[in-house]
């Protein structure tokens, strides 16, 4: 193959999807500050009664004696956000079979970097020594928030190499495996092991229906709705459920690529072939098969993880997310009547410490980490990068937020020390945004000379 058209096979098999995926992301992203603004309006307005009316007000789901009573808050997190869940660990699935994660020495790049901003900054946290329940809070500046971080890199335009992107997104999905693994080992409560052994049982159904090629989606839907009830019930955080039922999603499509095309020909000639009505616009009977028998070989040729991943990135980036920074993301800062007083109640040592770990932690491990697995030899740093442009690809890795909120729900029953993680994640996730814009920009930019 000539060196021209393996540069076209590359850029449509990796750059242009992934342009695609980066573009979804960042949009969503861009929305998440809006809606991350709105929430702390809100919060801090004459109106921010409603505000905690509104997402604790009684919602439920099911009949007597099996209905759940839980606030809209509740639902959010612990119903629509497994739906986020569920589109991550079909992500993660995704790099493991044909992306990032593929072959070693794709992964242990973004890898070693993940390990790196998990375990440094969590680190830095315990280090401060902090007492009671505050101390549970060390799992909350570990997370990378892809959305915001994407979003952050897209305003530096095309000067950002796509190797870098690349880096970030796999070091991302990485992190967020990394937090799923930690919020399922740490932050679920006492274990009901009847309702979590039937969820397994019905997980193994749909992993030997993967392994026997079963693709029917509706399958994995319908028993995927009764393993998160299982979760919710048993308690595992619900989300992980999500992610586990991801995992059993078919990969395989049935109608291999170098098959569809022949075989779509042949329907497209046949169907050109039948008789034809100029005067009448209602198809015949043999053209309603015919565009049935392409419809079908067109749902053949996508794998039913690609499919679902499709349709659902959209309703998470630009509803599911939006939804959860609107209800998570409201902190009263400012209260009536004593607003100096209000801020230092919020702003505390805590809040500290998370800002602190979130912005020294993830910029000093990814960028660290990232160093030792060249110097081991392990991986290869991208050429014409710099590693000053790796430092601010750490910096980035600060902006916590979405993961980093979730962690801070569960790691927190008092209202008051959930507030205060708040504030430092967004304190945290604001400085690192800054500084890893400015960073790479000046990174780039000596690149570029």
């Amino acid at each position: 193959m000539s060196l021209r058209k393996r540069r076209i096979v590359l850029e449509k098999t990796i750059a242009q999807p992934f342009q695609k995926f980066f573009k979804r992301i960042t949009g969503g992203g861009i929305l998440l500050m809006f809606v991350t603004l709105v929430a702390l309006i809100w919060a801090n307005s004459p109106l921010r009664d409603y505000y905690d009316e509104v997402w604790h007000h009684d919602f439920v789901l099911g009949f007597s004696p099996n209905e759940l009573h839980k606030s809209l808050l509740h639902w959010i997190n612990d119903g629509l956000m497994v739906i986020f869940f569920f589109v991550v660990g079909l992500e993660i699935k995704r790099e493991i079979i044909a992306g990032e994660l593929s072959t070693f020495r794709q992964a242990v790049f973004p890898i070693f970097a993940a390990i790196g901003g998990m375990v440094v900054p969590m680190a830095i946290f315990a280090s401060f020594g902090l007492q009671g329940e505050a101390s549970h809070g060390w799992g909350i500046p570990m997370a990378t928030d892809i959305a915001f971080s994407l979003a952050i890199l897209s305003i530096l335009g095309t000067r950002v190499p796509l190797s870098l992107k690349v880096f970030l997104t796999a070091l991302a999905i990485v992190d967020d495996l990394g937090a799923i693994l930690v919020i399922a080992i740490f932050y679920s409560h006492e274990i009901q092991w009847i309702f979590l052994s039937i969820a397994f049982a019905l997980l193994i159904i749909l992993f030997l229906a993967n392994y026997f090629d079963i693709q029917a989606i509706t399958l994995y839907t319908g028993i995927g709705f009764v393993i998160w009830f299982l979760f919710l019930k048993s308690g595992i955080h619900p989300t992980i459920a999500g992610v586990l039922i991801a995992f059993s999603i078919p990969a395989r499509p049935k109608v291999h690529i170098n098959e569809f095309i022949p075989k779509i020909k042949r329907k497209l000639e046949h169907f050109s072939n039948l008789p034809k009505d100029d005067t009448n616009f209602v198809l015949s009977n043999e053209q309603l098969a015919a565009i049935d028998h392409a419809e079908e070989l067109v749902l053949k040729v996508q794998s039913p993880l690609q499919r679902i991943e499709h349709h659902l990135s959209g309703v998470v980036n630009y509803i599911i997310l939006p939804l959860f920074a609107l209800s998570n993301a409201g902190v009263t800062i400012l209260a009536p009547g004593s607003p100096l007083a209000s801020i230092t109640s919020v702003f505390t040592t805590l809040s500290l410490i998370i800002a602190i770990s979130l912005i020294f932690g993830k910029m000093i491990g990814i960028s660290l980490f990232s160093w030792l697995a060249v110097k081991f030899r392990l991986a290869v740093k991208p050429k014409k990068v710099s590693w000053l442009a790796f430092i601010g690809l750490g910096l980035l890795g600060g902006i916590g937020f979405t993961m980093s909120l979730f962690i801070a729900g569960l790691a927190f029953v008092s209202p008051e020390l959930q507030d205060q993680a708040k504030v430092g994640i967004f304190v945290g996730s604001i400085l690192s945004g800054f500084a890893g814009f400015f960073v790479l920009k000046y990174a780039l930019k000596k690149t570029s000379k």
